[in-house]
């Protein structure tokens, strides 16, 4: 699968400048970041899985016909989260990863129903989670925050005991910023999950749901209206309504774009048709992020070398980029400032004669 990781029209240099730029990941998914050693290794944990056991197997495995394929495969990942040990291992290892490209801070999109509805035990889960971010911390110095997301495919059920676990006191972890509203969005409106992104903004959490990935501009606006959207999702289809790129941009609300992932779950039909270029010359505040990275043979290097082709970005427009994410991200404002200096250091260091 590493194949796909550079973009050979991007020059070598500039990739060389991204592998070294401090950066934010804002949208990046729990369990769609295991890699593929992560994922065989999980399926020989449970070898009545139907996932492959050899890392190179995965690549076929990966290799997506539609959204609704991808979900499939997806689940059939997620499935594989079983113990509280796998949520310790997968966590960990996704960090390390985050780590190796230089991302300081992340916020990683966590489906706690998924593993409490096939048995984990929720003290148990959100004790793996924890455990391993303060590890992570400590080791790699990388700093990860959770988005508790409702797997809008599972309906109430999923709503109510998503929104439960991220209020409750008793229960939710001490890293968890934000609520989030994933999966397929066609035959799953947004405004019926209102009640209880209202019950996480009461409680202090960011609001931060997918909308317009496979679905028309309209279910952005019903993010904004219905759920108070901080920040899209993905937001593709936003390209599609000039009123609602300039509320986007008016209201600095950032869109968490994937270049890549849309175009696997065939969200975009191809690369040079992504909308990045249109939200960018509507002054919207973009961000770039990987998504389900090894799902899609990529990782958030390589999307910054796609948007830098797609934008004509130099290293001083990649810095900008990486400044964007941080800005748009829930880190505490030291925090920010923090990884803004490695940023203006790491460019300035880059650029001297």
């Amino acid at each position: 699968m590493t194949d796909r990781l550079v973009d050979a029209r991007v020059p070598r240099d500039l990739h060389a400048f991204i592998a070294g730029l401090p950066k934010a990941e804002l949208h990046v998914h729990h369990v769609g970041s295991a890699s593929p050693r992560i994922v065989a290794e999980l399926a020989a944990r449970h070898p009545d899985s139907r996932v492959p056991t050899d890392p190179e197997a995965l690549a076929d495995y990966f290799t997506f016909t539609d959204f609704a394929h991808f979900i499939e495969v997806y689940l059939s990942v997620v499935d594989l989260i079983r113990t509280p040990e796998d949520v310790r291992l997968l966590t960990y290892e996704v960090a390390r990863d985050l780590a190796r490209q230089q991302v300081r801070y992340a916020e990683l999109t966590i489906t706690p129903f998924s593993s409490t509805r096939r048995g984990i035990d929720e003290r148990a889960f959100m004790d793996a989670i924890e455990d391993a971010r303060k590890a992570a911390e400590a080791e790699f110095g990388t700093v990860l925050r959770w988005c508790f997301d409702i797997p809008g495919e599972a309906g109430p059920q999923a709503a109510e005991e998503t929104a439960r676990l991220a209020t409750d006191d008793r229960v939710r972890p001490e890293g968890l910023i934000s609520f989030g509203l994933g999966g397929p969005e066609i035959g799953v409106p947004r405004p019926q999950f209102k009640p209880y992104f209202d019950r996480a903004i009461a409680a202090g959490l960011h609001s931060v749901p997918h909308a317009g990935e496979t679905t028309g501009p309209e279910t952005v606006w019903d993010a904004l209206t219905h759920l108070r959207a901080e920040r899209i999702g993905h937001g593709t289809s936003a390209a599609r309504d000039p009123k609602l790129l300039a509320h986007l941009a008016e209201h600095r609300i950032a869109l968490e774009v994937c270049p890549t992932s849309n175009i696997a779950t065939r969200a975009v039909r191809a690369i040079e048709e992504h909308p990045i270029r249109e939200f960018a010359k509507a002054g919207v505040l973009v961000t770039v992020n990987s998504d389900d990275p090894p799902m899609f043979g990529t990782d958030l290097n390589n999307e910054y070398a796609v948007a830098a082709r797609l934008l004509d970005l130099d290293e001083r427009g990649l810095a900008d980029l990486a400044r964007a994410a941080v800005a748009a991200s829930f880190l505490d404002p030291a925090g920010k400032a923090r990884i803004t200096a490695e940023i203006d250091a790491h460019t300035a260091a880059w650029l001297a004669p």
